[in-house]
């Protein structure tokens, strides 16, 4: 094995620590943007052919759906597309579909179902799009997926399905999610936002996320190190999606050993803010909209002055957050991008955090829980036949 580095630390080293595959699929994740984007151009046309048609439909809903990490990748994109596109977009987990369609499900309103899955062999999943098969008349499917050989790519066929497939280097080894979630997500806003429109941008957003990969990745190590008990990640509109992966990824990958949470910055104040205490670290994703970044701000001076927290962390794209420079995560080159532009680079730095508590707590960030009640692929999950 050639000794490259990832994440500061040797090949080698991550190997014998448990964590060679998380390591390289958070660091790949700028290449894998930009393969993305390729994979997606030499098949813009078949892409654009499929969409046209349906996005001419003016009372066509959209639902995005997934498992886990999968369903956040909606839940980031669904409140700018609904805007973009002018027309319902949601975000609706396959785990809510399949335990009571009917209240999500209209059998009468024509419905594309955005399917996400790494694998593509989550049981929620298959599960998902077979109920909506079975309870709505007119019904297309798009499947983002990161596995050819998965569940779900069957089901993308014409004249009714597409299926985007991605890079195989996606298909990650590792237990938890990383440049998955990132190029599942990309898929879907540069299919929806225009790939040839996103061709333009895909070199500044991989520039940024590989930044923050080579800029805060000590950053991340020595925060780790801090031993904080109580990690809360606060972002608003489609920052609170990415807030909840953030707090997956620390779960995920600590074996549930620190405790977690995801918020908006508004919706912190109304309780949850008791959570923290001496031993919390906050980190506060800004948005690039003056309107929404002042509610970011206002909440960032309260933090201030209660005074109450082990440390606040924001992550920027724009200047002018006032924290001092070890409390910045500052993402060059997209202070005048759209806020969508900025999931990419703003979830790195959580997933370098997530990969150094999960070392710090003498766990193997590839298969952290170690009793195996807990799989890369959900397991156990028995699919009741709908009356």
């Amino acid at each position: 094995m050639s000794d490259l580095i990832q994440l500061g630390l040797p090949e080698s080293e991550l190997e014998r620590l448990g964590g060679l595959w998380t390591a390289r699929e958070i660091s790949q994740q700028p290449a894998m943007l930009r393969e993305t984007q390729k994979l997606l151009m030499a098949r813009h046309l078949e892409i654009d052919g499929f969409l046209d048609p349906l996005l001419a439909e003016p009372g066509l809903r959209i639902i995005l759906t997934g498992a886990g990490t999968s369903a956040f990748a909606g839940e980031c994109l669904a409140p700018l597309l609904s805007a973009r596109l002018g027309r319902r977009v949601e975000a609706i987990a396959t785990t809510d579909l399949v335990c009571a369609p009917h209240l999500y499900l209209e059998p009468e309103t024509p419905t594309l179902l955005v399917s996400f899955g790494r694998s593509g062999n989550s049981p929620e999943s298959v599960a998902a799009i077979e109920l909506a098969d079975r309870l709505i008349k007119h019904l297309h499917h798009l499947i983002i997926t990161c596995n050819a050989e998965g569940a779900l790519a069957a089901y993308g066929k014409a004249p009714r399905g597409l299926t985007v497939q991605l890079p195989e280097a996606t298909h990650d080894r590792s237990f938890a999610m990383t440049s998955s979630f990132s190029c599942m997500t990309y898929a879907a806003l540069a299919v929806f936002t225009g790939v040839a429109v996103m061709d333009e941008r895909v070199e500044s957003i991989a520039r940024a996320t590989q930044g923050v990969i080579a800029d805060y990745t000590p950053v991340m190590q020595a925060a780790a190190g801090e031993d904080y008990q109580r990690v809360v990640y606060l972002g608003s509109h489609i920052f609170k999606g990415l807030a909840r992966e953030s707090g997956l990824k620390l779960l995920e990958l600590t074996n549930g050993a620190l405790v977690t949470m995801f918020d908006s910055p508004l919706g912190f104040r109304h309780g949850p803010k008791t959570i923290v205490n001496d031993r919390t670290l906050i980190f506060v994703f800004f948005s690039n909209d003056a309107y929404t970044r002042s509610y970011d701000m206002d909440l960032l001076e309260e933090l201030r002055r209660d005074n109450d927290a082990g440390r606040v962390i924001a992550i920027t794209a724009q200047d002018g957050v006032g924290l001092q420079a070890r409390d910045e995560i500052s993402v060059k080159g997209l202070a005048t991008s759209d806020d969508a532009e900025l999931l990419f680079p703003y979830i790195v730095a959580p997933q370098i955090l997530a990969f150094f508590e999960s070392l710090r707590l003498g766990l193997k960030p590839d298969q952290p829980n170690t009793s195996g009640t807990v799989n890369r692929v959900v397991q156990g999950v028995r699919i009741h036949e709908l009356g």
